[in-house]
Parts: structure tokens; sequence; C-alpha cells
């Protein structure tokens, strides 16, 4: 468990730390801004970008450059990194941050009902703290005086992984040189192959995967008027040649999912579970457009079977315990939960109180949901609640209810007529 650092007041959980000096180019880097002599943490998923960063590193004459990838659970084959790193002479960390991801920050994120605008759940406003947390852990370790990562201004993982590098209490050198000094994708290609790795011209677009999503952004997927995804990015979510109808149950305790079919399960081995299941009737596509700093739109396409129907179980469940007085004031509380993520303020004040109050209502959501799932879609077969506030019995409520109301009426029981077809 990562341990939060606190200080009084503000949006943050720590204080925002001046000493620290942001990288904001590669002329950043090569004009001494980092100590060369000093270990250096790159942010380093295998990607042409982080690839082409590590690259330009050793290219400047950093000798002591050690490139974390966090393993989030996106089951990705790390045999590219590994070669990568031994291509270039660097250090490779793999650092198992999966159950930490689903415990601390897909299971809030559940509760909170995390969707952009009502679209599409969010993901990388999830990931990227805790990336950035494990970053700083590193580090520190390594006693590394720059952490770099290689998002650009068309991303706003910018402002969120330096917003959580500063909130972690990172006094070092920190960002990314693609913010003021982006590099063509040919140059890349070209610099890359040139140090034999071959491999980076065949990446098209960006895939950004954990256990909770697997998103695609920037090269064909850029225009939000022409974005079909080519049908091999896809890995849960793959369309059926027939359908797949089949039954499901999943149960949640105090909020939290913990079974599938009757079977407990880990949290992440259940999302796990739920990906592939729900995705193979091809559930969890979406698509949707998400707002840059400036207000500007980019387009955000992933696949999340898992999410798809954890969120909406959830919903199910809350909808049968919670008064509607309290569901209407969550409602707005989740919009400010998000609204904290997407800005890169998970370690801040705000998130955290806002998660008080979905964690208080979600202690009362315990209860099962059956699904029929079918190609494409699913339908609830059965919502059942621990402590439920809905009827099971309309005309028995009605019947009770009417007599109950004529007796504290008249302070005596009045007889009815019974109702005939007539």
């Amino acid at each position: 468990m990562l341990t939060p650092i606190t200080s009084p007041g503000g949006h943050g959980t720590g204080p925002f730390l001046s000493s620290a000096v942001p990288v904001r180019s590669f002329h950043d880097i090569e004009s001494g801004c980092l100590d060369r002599d000093s270990p250096v943490v790159v942010l380093f998923s295998g990607g042409l970008d982080s690839t082409y960063l590590l690259h330009r590193l050793t290219a400047a004459g950093f000798e002591n450059i050690h490139a974390v990838y966090a393993d989030l659970g996106a089951g990705e084959d790390i045999e590219e990194q590994k070669q990568v790193a031994e291509q270039l002479s660097v250090h490779l960390h793999i650092l198992d941050g999966q159950r930490v991801f689903a415990e601390e920050y897909v299971r809030p994120a559940v509760a909170a009902q995390s969707l952009y605008l009502g679209t599409h759940p969010i993901s990388s406003s999830l990931s990227r703290p805790l990336i950035a947390a494990l970053a700083v852990e590193q580090a520190t370790a390594l006693g590394a005086t720059g952490i770099l990562h290689t998002a650009n201004r068309s991303q706003n993982t910018m402002r969120r992984l330096n917003g959580a590098l500063r909130n972690r209490g990172w006094t070092g050198a920190y960002g990314s040189p693609y913010d003021l000094d982006p590099v063509e994708r040919d140059q890349k290609v070209r610099e890359l192959e040139s140090r034999g790795l071959v491999h980076m011209s065949k990446r098209l677009t960006s895939v950004d995967s954990n256990l909770w999503c697997r998103e695609f952004e920037s090269g064909v997927l850029e225009d939000p008027e022409e974005h079909a995804v080519p049908e091999h990015l896809y890995r849960w979510s793959v369309l059926p040649a027939r359908d797949a109808g089949t039954e499901m149950e999943i149960r949640f305790d105090r909020g939290v999912p913990c079974s599938v079919d009757g079977t407990e399960l880990p949290l992440r081995e259940l999302i796990d579970t739920l990906n592939h299941r729900v995705g193979a009737c091809g559930i969890g596509r979406y698509s949707g457009l998400e707002h840059l700093e400036g207000g500007q739109k980019v387009l955000e396409l992933r696949e999340m079977p898992a999410a798809w129907i954890l969120l909406r179980t959830y919903r199910h469940l809350e909808t049968a315990t919670l008064d509607a007085e309290s569901i209407r004031e969550k409602m707005h509380i989740e919009q400010i939960w998000v609204r904290e993520a997407l800005e890169g303020r998970w370690f801040a004040n705000l998130r955290r109180a806002s998660q008080s109050f979905i964690e208080v209502c979600a202690a009362q959501v315990t209860g099962v949901v059956r699904w029929r799932l079918r190609n494409g879609t699913a339908d609830t077969l059965s919502i059942r609640a621990a402590h439920p506030l809905y009827l099971r019995d309309r005309e028995e409520w009605e019947r009770r209810t009417t007599a109950d109301a004529a007796t504290s009426t008249t302070g005596r029981r009045v007889a009815h007529p019974p109702v005939s077809d007539g």
C-alpha cells in the first residue's frame, strides 16, 4: 500500500514544491537541467514515444538510465520492453501494481460510478496517479534526480502525471520533453531503426492498457469524423461468430464486487474474469470526446467489458438500497470525484472528501444481480439486495397501506367492498 502524504488545506495532500525543475523539451535535457552523473527515471511503456526518449537520453550522454514499467494488469508480453532496454543499455524495472490498482483505484471508481460526462468510464485518470507514485518510490530508492514521461500537449496525461508527481512530494526534475518539443513519427522511427529497433515502425496507433481498460488513440484514430478501430486491436470484446448467450451472477458486499456465479474472487481476478466472459459477447466498447486543458476535445476509444457490467450492477444494487435523495446527491458528488481525478488531483483533499461520502453510501450496497448476456448487450434477470427498499408485490403493498391509511384516519378499521370486474 502506498503511504499518503498529508498537508493542511489546499487542493493537494502534499505541498507544491517550487524547488522541482520542470522538463518541457529535449533542449532542457541537453542543456543540463538534468544531472548526467545521477540516475534518471523514465516512465516506460515499450511504445514509440518512450523508446525514443530512452534513445535520446543515451545519445545525450546519460549512462544511468532507469526505465520503469508499471504492470497494472494489461497482460502484455514484456519481451519487447526487455529487448528495448537491452538494445539501449538501460536498466529496466518492472513494478507490479496490479492489486494496488484494483483495490485502491478501481474499487473506489466503481462506487463513484466514474463515467466521463456519462459517456465512458475513466481509466488513465485512475492509472496515472499510481504510476507516478510508483515512479517516485523507485526514483527515491535509486537516488535519482529526475523523472521523465512522454505525455504531449494533446494528452490529459500531462497534467495528471505532473500533478501527481508534485503531490507525491517529488523535488527533482520532472516532466515530458514532448511538451514543447514534439517529434515527427517518421523521425522517431528512422532514429530507432538506426539503433536496431526496427519493430517500432509497426506502431501505427497508441495503445494504453491496464486491467480496467484498453484504450486506443493517435495515428489512424485521431479524427472524430473518421475513426473505425481496426478489429485486431480489440482483445477482450472480440465479436463472436454466433450468439454467445449466457447467464451470470455478480455479488457486491458493502460496495465491493466479491464474487461471480457464487465463486469468491479477489478484485484483480474478478475484473479479469469479467473482461473475458462479458467481452466474449462483444460487450464493452466505448467511444467519446474528452476535453483538454484549453477546452479542445480529443477522441477516446476503448474496450472495458468488466467496467461495463460492474458499473451497471452497482447502480442497480445502489438504487435498490439507498433512498432517492441520497442517490440524487451522490450523483452530484460523483461528478466532483470524476472531475478531480480527470484534472490530475487524485491525491487532493476534494477527491478524498468526495470519496468519504461515496463510501458511506457504499456501505449499504450488498446484494446480487443476475444477468442474461447476449451478443452486444445484457438484461437483468434478478436484483436481490440484502436490505432492499423495493416492493416484491405491489398489490399486497397497496392493500396493506390502504388499510393502514384508513385505520389511521378514522381510528378504526374500515371495511371495503370487494372490487368487481364491472
